[in-house]
């Protein structure tokens, strides 16, 4: 397996620590905690890499920034706190054919026939992973679940059009988390949505979620999709709501049943059929 496929498979495996983190870690205010996320991300990408952006590439990281950071974390934490049970990776699941289709219309890339199987058979692992019965569905949280999974697929699509801002890659991810947590902040003072106070334990999560869950990730995350490709990064995030399944077993002792052991099997063996794919498609 090549570096830029094992940077993608990190990426997704760390993001399975962000749904632990916000359940029992962080307040409960979606923007707030978005905000935080993507303007301590880019501070500390910032901090390590800084560049400038050339002027002709103003408008495409505003773009980006905005899909990748700006929406999609603001409704990714809604849905993520209306939506029990982890259904919100349902819809996060979806990310790998939405990739395809945007692919399809906008790169002229027709995908194949093994690359849909692979991308199904990943939907329904995520979905006996998480799914369970009794789980009240929220409206509100299934459409904010949905447009953030889009809005990520869209701005992976987008990079591969337009390939990469002639900086550094800290910069280049950097610059797209500051414009996600302006966008974000503006959002949180005009909503109100800061609540009581901050504990210690907020503190320490929100340091965790914007350097070890955000800037070092979507560095990751960014690097591999300019190398490989957004069609073939984004299967890699179904391996997310496969590590939250292991970490609720080890943290909370919600041990798998074996419909969700099943789920995880039909989850590996659909990125072992996307990485087939993706060697004949190459």
């Amino acid at each position: 397996m090549s570096g830029s496929r094992l940077a993608a498979m990190a990426t997704a495996i760390l993001w399975g620590f962000t749904y632990l983190l916000t359940t029992d870690m962080l307040p409960h205010h979606p923007a707030l905690v978005a905000a935080v996320r993507a303007l301590g991300g880019a501070v500390f990408l910032l901090a390590i890499g800084w560049e400038l952006p050339p002027r002709d590439w103003l408008g495409r990281l505003f773009i980006l920034g905005t899909l990748n950071t700006g929406v999609f974390f603001g409704l990714f934490f809604i849905g993520v706190m209306r939506l029990p049970g982890g259904v919100a990776a349902i819809f996060q699941a979806l990310g790998p054919i939405a990739v395809l289709l945007l692919a399809w219309g906008i790169l002229r890339k027709t995908p194949s026939a093994m690359q849909f199987l692979s991308v199904a058979m990943g939907v329904v692992g995520v979905t006996l992973v998480v799914l369970r019965a009794g789980v009240r569905i929220d409206g509100i949280g299934v459409a904010a679940a949905l447009a953030s999974t889009v809005s990520l697929s869209l701005g992976g699509v987008l990079m591969n059009r337009w390939g990469k801002a002639p900086i550094g890659f800290a910069a280049f991810t950097g610059w797209q988390l500051l414009v996600g947590g302006v966008e974000l902040a503006l959002v949180t003072l005009l909503i109100g949505d800061f609540g009581g106070g901050i504990t210690v334990t907020n503190v320490v999560a929100f340091a965790i979620l914007a350097v070890l869950l955000t800037g070092i990730p979507f560095l990751l995350w960014f690097k591999a999709i300019s190398r490989i490709g957004a069609v073939n990064v984004m299967p890699f995030i179904l391996l997310t709501p496969v590590t939250a399944l292991v970490l609720d077993a080890v943290f909370k002792g919600l041990i798998p049943t074996a419909i969700q052991l099943l789920g995880v099997a039909i989850v590996m063996a659909a990125l072992v059929v996307n990485y087939l794919a993706s060697r004949a498609v190459g």
